[in-house]
């Protein structure tokens, strides 16, 4: 497991995994946010 991350300690492979995760649920929230977005925008125009 620590040559896949390039030496780092357990704890520090263990950090990272978690920042990993953290980063998929913020782009996940992102998107989501974004795509309502567009659906109220496409709203206020009528198009819906």
């Amino acid at each position: 497991m620590a040559q896949e991350f390039g030496g780092l300690k357990s704890d520090q492979v263990r950090r990272m995994k978690e920042l990993e995760t953290e980063c998929q649920r913020l782009r996940k929230a992102i998107a989501d946010l974004a795509l309502d977005t567009l659906i109220l925008q496409e709203a206020g125009r009528g198009n819906v």
